[in-house]
C-alpha cells in the first residue's frame, strides 16, 4: 500500500503540516529536513502532485484550455506541451471545450479555482468575456494559434504560408482558382490564410477565384463538396484551408469520379502525417506543432517565473510540394 503524508509524519516522528511543508518548499530546520529525506528514500515515497498543487502557493501544474481533441493540430501540440513540461519538472492538466466558448471562458475561471500556475489557451478568438476572466484570474495566460495584443501570443505564419501556397498555383498555371476556407471568427484560419492568399492573386491579376466555406471537418467538407463538385465549377484547383478539409474533398472528387490532379488539383494546410500516405500525396503546408508546444510550454513556465517574453513569437512553416497539384 502507498505511503501517505501522515505515514510519513508518523514515521518521521513530526507533525503532519510539517511534512507538507516540506514538500511545499516551506521553511524546515536542517535536522527535522534530514529526517524525512530519510523516511521518504527508505519508504519510497511519491508525493502527490496534483494534490500538493491544490495546496501549495506556487503549482506546478499548467492548465491547458483546447477546443477539440480529435485535432491533429491540438494533438501533436499537446504532445509538445506535455514534453517540455515533464522536462521542466510541470505538469499539464487538459480542459477540453469541445468549440463551445462558454465552456472555455468557464475553464480560465475553473483552473484557477484549483491554484494552477499558468495556463496555455488554444482559443479561436479571443473576446471581451475572455480577456475579463484573464484580468479577474490574474494568472498568466499564453494564446496558442490566435493572436491578441493584449495577451501574450505564439502564431504560426498563417498569413505568409498562404501567400507562398498560392504562389506556388498560380507559377504552375492556374488562373481559376476556388478557395474552400473557414468561418472568419477564426482570425489565424479563417482570415489570415485566405488573405495571404488573396494577396498573391491579386498580384498576379487575370484570375478568377471562388471563395466558399465549410467547417473544421472532414465529414462537413466532404458533404460540402459532393454539391460543390456535381455543380459546373469554374476551376482548376481548389485550395483548401485545412488538411481535413482537403481530404474531405479529395474523397468527395474520388465518389465523383474526378481525377486528381488531372481533371482538379487540391492543396491543404497543415502537414497532417496522413496527407503523406494519401493517392495522390497532398500538397500543402507544413506547420511544426509539436515544436509550437514545446516553445508555448517554455514561455508559459517563464510567465510563471515572471521571466521575459515577447509578446508574440511567429512559428516558421514548410511547403510541401507533392502529387495533388498539376500544371495547368
Amino acid at each position: 500500500m502507498s505511503k501517505t503524508i501522515a505515514d510519513i509524519a508518523r514515521i518521521a516522528g513530526v507533525a503532519k503540516s510539517t511534512v507538507s511543508r516540506y514538500l511545499n518548499g516551506g521553511s524546515v530546520s536542517v535536522a527535522t529536513r534530514n529526517k524525512i529525506e530519510q523516511v521518504i528514500k527508505e519508504t519510497g515515497y511519491v508525493p502527490n502532485t496534483f494534490a500538493q498543487s491544490l495546496k501549495a502557493k506556487t503549482a506546478n501544474i499548467i492548465g491547458t484550455i483546447v477546443p477539440r481533441l480529435d485535432s491533429f493540430a491540438t494533438s501533436h501540440t499537446l504532445m509538445g506541451i506535455d514534453d517540455q513540461l515533464r522536462n521542466q519538472g510541470c505538469r499539464m492538466l487538459i480542459t477540453n471545450t469541445s468549440q463551445d466558448m462558454n465552456r472555455e471562458i468557464e475553464a480560465i475561471y475553473e483552473l484557477a479555482r484549483q491554484k494552477i500556475s499558468g495556463i496555455i489557451l488554444l482559443a479561436a478568438r479571443i473576446t471581451e468575456a475572455h480577456l475579463e476572466a484573464i484580468q479577474t484570474t490574474d494568472i498568466p495566460v499564453l494564446l496558442v494559434g490566435q493572436q491578441h495584443e493584449q495577451i501574450h501570443s505564439l502564431i504560426h505564419n498563417d498569413y505568409d504560408a498562404g501567400y507562398e501556397l498560392a504562389r506556388y498555383v498560380l507559377d504552375r498555371g492556374h488562373r481559376r482558382l476556388a478557395y474552400l476556407g473557414v468561418t472568419e471568427q477564426d482570425i489565424a484560419v479563417g482570415v489570415r490564410r485566405k488573405q495571404g492568399f488573396a494577396r498573391a492573386v491579386k498580384e498576379t491579376g487575370e484570375c478568377t477565384v471562388a471563395y466558399y466555406e465549410t467547417s473544421f471537418r472532414m465529414s462537413d467538407a466532404r458533404q460540402y463538396a459532393l454539391q460543390l463538385l456535381q455543380e459546373p465549377l469554374d476551376a482548376t484547383i481548389i485550395v483548401c484551408a485545412t488538411d481535413n478539409i482537403a481530404l474531405g474533398v479529395m474523397k468527395a472528387a474520388h465518389e465523383l469520379g474526378i481525377d486528381i490532379p488531372a481533371q482538379l488539383s487540391i492543396t491543404g494546410f497543415g502537414g497532417y502525417d496522413v496527407t503523406e500516405v494519401v493517392h495522390p500525396a497532398l500538397t500543402t503546408i507544413r506547420y511544426p506543432y509539436q515544436e509550437a508546444g514545446k516553445i508555448a510550454a517554455q514561455d508559459i513556465v517563464k510567465l510563471v517565473h515572471r521571466q521575459h517574453v515577447q509578446m508574440v513569437t511567429v512559428m516558421d512553416y514548410e511547403l510541401l510540394q507533392r502529387e495533388s497539384v498539376d500544371k495547368c
